[in-house]
């Protein structure tokens, strides 16, 4: 939460220094949701540009040696509700793979960027169906500079750890201090090597970790809890203490133009007293493809994860604050099978797939049409769940499709095939399975309901159970909170030792 708590500290100050509002950079983002139910949604993307950054740092990459990739290294969507004050946090891994990442089709989400911010909240609605009503971009400079305002902050180091990549090198463990660019590099480390008892001083030898961008959003949302009981402890509303971290935060933002002051100060008065130990974190439900760099369409894409059904269903209804047969992009109730009809193509090579998954969404009251067979992808393939337009009644048909789907399936803007209003292209470890228990009502006090979907989350039927299998090329399905392991840094408690 402390990058909603930046947010929150510019809003604060903006209304006694109003020339700070003019050092945040705007720019347009096209096709973002309308709000509804008194809530709102904001993007928080940490871009790797180096070309943006005003002092530049030979340890991110020199511009202008040619390190010039505007990638997204934090997708995190922060759920705000104005009539209970609730707040909650849902990353979307980098190495996801979805069909709309660019205009030119399919990549990593984190490549999105690349083709400016609309591109990204694009991809995000249209794959996810995840309404956004704000964008904020942050580079390494603001997380830098957050906490070299703040005098440091204090991370406690169960064990040896080091990255070649983002240069984090503990030595030795406890509750060390850190500055703003030594902040920086536990945030970016995804290529972690820990020693463990028995490993010799030379970490060459020490073994890699696994899941490694997973892993990366598991210590992110701890740094984020460490940064903000520090902003806390600092003291949001002193003045001396708020220009300072308004001066440093403002020229390194870009949000969206419609962003405005106003709404900077209604964040502000809303939700400055959010208790961070009450925010729920969670991370979307994927699994790992682990047969290497991943080829398709003859091209090389290195290590990527598939969103899973249908927990990405529910854990992303339960973050809106949804009920399961709500369309996520207008809060609406979702249209019944029967007012949906539904094109079915092949896209494994496995042409009984077809006719199976046709008849199990049959079964469910989906008008579902027999297609024909699509080139498959590669060996390994996500089931795609096409939507002819990007409104919330053609998601919203979609969404009807997917909360049905087992394996690993995401959703894709067009074109449909055969006249319906949804096609199913059909992929590896393909499910079609019944009505999902109900999700917790709207508004609902407990975080852990949301923490816990991917484990509760069960169906009341299967229709064609041949379909579901466990395909060993994939890993088993991602956590959706995740808790620390024994090597990762946590907050420091008293006198040294580890935090809660």
């Amino acid at each position: 939460m402390a990058l909603v708590f930046v947010v929150v500290v510019v809003g604060a100050v903006v209304g006694d220094y109003v020339y700070l509002n003019s050092l945040v950079h705007r720019v347009v983002v096209k096709n973002e949701a309308v709000r509804y139910n008194n809530t709102e949604n904001i993007l928080l993307v940490g871009s790797t540009s180096r070309c943006a950054l005003a002092v530049q740092n030979k340890a991110y990459g020199l511009c202008s040696q040619g390190v010039t990739g505007v990638n997204s290294d934090v997708v995190m969507i922060v759920h705000l509700n104005f009539t209970t004050k609730r707040v909650s946090l849902l990353s979307i891994p980098r190495d996801v793979f979805v069909p709309n990442a660019r205009t030119t089709g399919a990549n990593k989400i984190d490549a999105a960027l690349y083709q400016g911010p609309s591109q990204l909240v694009s991809a995000i609605q249209n794959d996810f169906g995840i309404p956004i009503n704000h964008y904020i971009e942050l580079n390494f400079d603001t997380f830098a500079s957050v906490v070299n305002v703040l005098g440091g902050i204090n991370m406690y180091f169960p064990m040896e750890i080091f990255d070649a990549y983002s240069g984090l090198n503990i030595t030795h463990t406890g509750c060390q201090h850190l500055n703003g660019y030594q902040a920086l590099q536990v945030v970016r480390a995804r290529h972690l090597q820990i020693r463990f008892a028995g490993d010799g001083p030379n970490h060459a030898t020490w073994p890699q970790e696994a899941l490694s961008d997973l892993a990366r959003i598991r210590r992110d949302h701890e740094f984020l809890r460490v940064v903000a009981e520090a902003l806390k402890a600092k003291g949001l509303g002193n003045p001396v203490t708020d220009q300072q971290l308004a001066t440093a935060i403002a020229p390194n933002l870009e949000v969206d133009s419609g962003f405005s002051l106003s709404d900077m100060l209604s964040l502000a008065s809303n939700f400055s007293g959010v208790s961070v130990a009450g925010v729920p974190q969670v991370t979307l439900p994927v699994v790992l493809v682990q047969t290497g760099s991943y080829l398709y369409q003859g091209y090389y894409y290195g290590d990527v994860e598939f969103p899973i059904g249908p927990a990405v269903s529910s854990v992303i209804g339960q973050f809106l604050e949804l009920s399961a047969s709500a369309n996520t992009m207008n809060g609406a109730p979702l249209p019944t099978p029967s007012h949906v009809s539904v094109s079915v193509y092949g896209g494994t090579g496995v042409a009984a797939q077809v006719t199976a998954t046709t008849l199990g969404l049959r079964r469910l009251g989906f008008v579902a049409s027999v297609g024909g067979s699509l080139t498959p992808v590669g060996a390994r393939a996500e089931t795609v769940v096409y939507h002819a337009s990007d409104t919330p009644a053609s998601i919203g048909m979609a969404e009807a499709v997917m909360a049905h789907l087992s394996g690993p399936a995401v959703m894709a803007i067009g074109p449909t095939r055969g006249g319906a209003d949804v096609t199913v292209v059909t992929g590896s470890d393909l499910g079609v399975v019944g009505t999902m228990h109900p999700a917790p009502p709207a508004h609902a006090s407990s975080t852990t309901s949301i923490k816990s979907v991917a484990s509760t989350t069960t169906t009341t039927s299967v229709v064609d159970p041949t379909l579901v299998k466990q395909d060993s090329s994939f890993s088993a399905p991602s956590a959706v909170a995740q808790p620390l392991q024994p090597w990762d840094p946590r907050s420091c408690g008293p006198n040294g030792t580890p935090g809660p």
